[in-house]
Parts: structure tokens; sequence; C-alpha cells
């Protein structure tokens, strides 16, 4: 059976008030609503822009759904933190330390477009900067970023893209900055290009092959004479 999730949080303070399905957590002047199917984002409401944004386009084309009834959630749930803010004394929820990992969405190939996936899971509260450096310098340029994502425990998980062109110079890091971290965290990731072998290597592979070549027609040979001394052995003539 299907599951519909609507999650809707602002960002003010950094308080989380949740009512049913109903999530509202502050984090910043922009508030979020989002849609999610069985698990999946299916679609966000752009608070400046107060338009829809679907996580596949193409369902654009075949649904559609008013931003302003987001915005309407977006709302409530700020006048339901309100309340719970000043019923709880202004206590500040718990900041937890989120997780990153990153890796290619395809096997890498030197040369050949790819993407590089940073995940950055259990984010509370959601307020997350991730951004992509290569070779210690900061990329801006393609670069798509994920809404908040929420989970069953009411943590979050965001995803940042980057397209890219493996090459062996090139190295990547993936930096995200959060409440629940003392310093940003760096997440390295490059190539892995399977090292040269040395001439060392090189001449005892060949020397090896050699040897086996050469045991290998030695073998062949003696074979070879036992097949002519027992053929030779059966043409003698027999007794008159």
């Amino acid at each position: 059976m299907h599951n519909i999730r609507y999650n809707s949080f602002h960002i003010l303070t950094d308080h989380v008030g949740a009512y049913g399905i109903l999530f509202y957590q502050s984090c910043g002047p922009n508030g979020q609503y989002t849609m999610e199917f069985d698990g999946d984002e299916k679609l966000y409401v752009d608070s400046d822009k107060k338009e829809t944004i679907w996580r596949i386009p193409e369902f654009g084309q075949l649904l559609t759904f008013d931003p302003q009834a987001g915005l309407q959630e977006i709302a409530t749930g700020k006048h339901n933190l309100d309340v719970l803010t000043k019923g709880t004394n202004s206590t500040p929820a718990t900041n937890e330390v989120p997780e990153v990992t990153v890796f290619p969405k395809s096997p890498v190939l030197l040369g050949q477009p790819n993407t590089l996936i940073c995940f950055v899971d259990n984010i509370f509260p959601p307020v997350v900067n991730i951004t992509w450096l290569r070779n210690k310098k900061s990329v801006t340029e393609t670069v798509y970023e994920t809404s908040f994502i929420t989970k069953s425990d009411h943590s979050f998980q965001k995803m940042s893209y980057l397209t890219f062109i493996p090459s062996d110079d090139d190295v990547y890091d993936c930096k995200v900055e959060h409440w629940g971290l003392e310093e940003p965290t760096l997440k390295h990731w490059e190539p892995e290009i399977p090292a040269p072998m040395s001439e060392l290597t090189e001449t005892v592979v060949c020397a090896l092959g050699l040897s086996v070549g050469i045991v290998g027609i030695m073998v062949g040979t003696i074979f070879i004479i036992q097949g002519l001394r027992s053929g030779g052995t059966s043409r003698h003539p027999g007794p008159l």
C-alpha cells in the first residue's frame, strides 16, 4: 500500500514541531513544503518563487499542484511552532552530527562524463551548507542539490550532484557545514587508477612468462619423442 506524506518547515530558530503529517522546522528565512511518495520526493514548493518544483519534470506535464496550498501549510506550521516554542521556554532542539558519503553515479572511466553524489544523512535540524571543491577550489557550475528529504525518525537527508569528467589530475571534496559539526567536514574523492608496474615487476613477469613457455616446449617435445618411439616399435616386423 502506498503512503503519501506531506511535509513543511520554516526557518526561524532551531526548534521543531511535529503535528501528524505536518512538519515545521526552523533554520533560516525560507520554508519548504515537500510531498513524498513511498519515501521518494515527488515535489516541493519554492517559497521564494511561489511555484511547484517537480522532482521529475515530466510529472509536471501530467499532474498539477497549487503552490498556494504548500505556502498555507508553511504558515500553519509557523504558527504552531511559535506556540510550541513559547510552551517549552524556547528550549532549542538537539543538533545531530550529519553523516557524509561521496560516490560516483556510474563506474568511473577517465574522460567519460559522470556524476559525483554527495549524500548527507542524519541532518537535524535541516539547515546545512553543501559545497564542492575541485583541487581545493570551489566549484559552482554543473551542481544540483535536492531539497530536504524527511526520514521516519524526523531527521533529514539531502543530496548534492556534481557533473564532471574524470581525470587523473583532478581530486574532489564535498564540504558540509552544519550546526552539529564543530568544523566543516570534507569528504574526499578521487578516481582509483591502477598503479603502473615498476621495471622490476615487469622484468619478473616477463621472466615468469618466458619460463612457462620454455617448460611448455620441453614437455611438448618429450611427448612427441615418446610418441615417435612407441610408433616406431609397432612398425618392427614380427617373426616369420
